[in-house]
C-alpha cells in the first residue's frame, strides 16, 4: 500500500470516529423515536466504514489512526456543553449537521490533497462523503 493510499484510509478511520463518537453522546438525549432510530442506522453505517478502512490498513501492516484523549474530551465534552440546557429534538438534529459538515469539509480536503490515490481507497472515501451528505439531508427533517 502507498503511503498516500494508507493515509486517505487513515482520514476515514478518523473521521468516521467522530462521527461515532458523535452519535453516541448525542443518542443518550434523544427523546424522539424516529431521530433515535436514525442515530442507531447512521452508527452502524460509520462503524461498518471504519471496520473497512482499519482491515485495509492491518492487511498491509501500516498505522492506524488512534484519537487521543484530549480530542475525545474536547469533542464530548463540547457536545455535553451543548446540549446543557437544550435538548430539543430540533437542537440535536443542528449539533448533527454541524458534525456531520465538518465530516464533509475534512473528506473533500482529503480527497483533494491525494489526488493520484484511485481504487479502493478513494471508493470508501466517496461512500463515506456520499453518507454523510446523504445523513446532512436526513438530520435537516428534524429541524
Amino acid at each position: 500500500m502507498q503511503p498516500q493510499e494508507a493515509a486517505v484510509y487513515r482520514d476515514i478511520q478518523k473521521n468516521a470516529d467522530r462521527m461515532m463518537k458523535t452519535l453516541d453522546t448525542l443518542s443518550d438525549k434523544v427523546y424522539d423515536n424516529d431521530l433515535a432510530v436514525q442515530i442507531s442506522r447512521q452508527s452502524l453505517k460509520f462503524s461498518q466504514i471504519h471496520n473497512e478502512a482499519t482491515q485495509k490498513l492491518v492487511d498491509s501492516r501500516s498505522e492506524n489512526y488512534r484519537s487521543t484523549y484530549l480530542e475525545d474530551f474536547v469533542q464530548k465534552g463540547n457536545l455535553q456543553y451543548n446540549t446543557l440546557l437544550n435538548t430539543s429534538t430540533g437542537h440535536i438534529a443542528e449539533l448533527l449537521i454541524e458534525n456531520t459538515t465538518k465530516g464533509i469539509v475534512e473528506m473533500e480536503k482529503t480527497l483533494r490533497h491525494h489526488p493520484d490515490v484511485m481504487g479502493a481507497p478513494a471508493d470508501l472515501a466517496k461512500k463515506m462523503l456520499s453518507l454523510e451528505e446523504s445523513n446532512v439531508s436526513a438530520w435537516k427533517e428534524f429541524l
